[in-house]
């Protein structure tokens, strides 16, 4: 790949026509937040039967974690059924998400000339779901939902996905921006992530 003089990647060779590009989903691609903390809401509030005064916060993400926190006191088969309606919920909030316009840019210029793959841990349900309410489903070559190894462990999907697609890390761009899932993807041998691509 080429570099400017100041030691930059020339933004125009960054795409070639072996380039893989991986997307996430959550966060990336599209903003989910305000759907999923609506869904958990209304799951907490039918397995509970009570309205737990939470509120939203758009940087952070509600998530398994989170509804401990705030309702520490749950059985177990509680948590796993507002876990269940959780997902079900879902889609009577597919209206409160939003497109990353950035990122799905570059997904719909690139799903024409190059191997566009979704890589995400979300379930593979609720993934579709948002795919088909956006017109996105047909822009991915493959989708890779989420997996769990046999001692129920979170797989990292970058490397999942290269090892079933059989190619080389070299070759992937991702977009991905959790932390945590940016660390996974450089575990698995990919160099180029979130690039600014003109």
């Amino acid at each position: 790949m080429e570099q400017e003089p100041d030691g930059t990647q020339n933004k125009e060779m960054l795409i070639t026509a072996d380039t893989v590009l991986f997307f996430d989903m959550d966060g990336t691609l599209v903003d989910t937040n305000l759907s999923n903390f609506h869904s958990y809401k209304k799951a907490i509030r039918f397995v509970t039967n009570s309205d737990y005064d939470l509120t939203h916060n758009p940087e952070k993400r509600f998530n398994r974690s989170a509804l401990k926190n705030v309702i520490p006191n749950l059985t177990e088969k509680e948590y796993e059924k507002i876990i269940q309606k959780k997902e079900k919920y879902y889609e009577d909030f597919l209206h409160e998400n939003k497109l990353n316009k950035k990122i799905s840019d570059i997904l719909f210029k690139y799903s024409k000339t190059n191997k566009t793959v979704l890589v995400t841990n979300c379930r593979k349900g609720r993934a579709l779901a948002t795919l088909n309410y956006f017109g996105l489903t047909d822009k991915f070559a493959h989708i890779f939902y989420r997996q769990f190894a046999n001692n129920d462990e979170k797989v990292n999907k970058f490397q999942y996905a290269i090892s079933e697609l059989g190619v080389s890390p070299n070759l992937v761009i991702a977009f991905e921006n959790e932390e945590i899932e940016i660390a996974d993807a450089k575990q698995a041998g990919i160099k180029i992530i979130n690039p600014e691509i003109t």
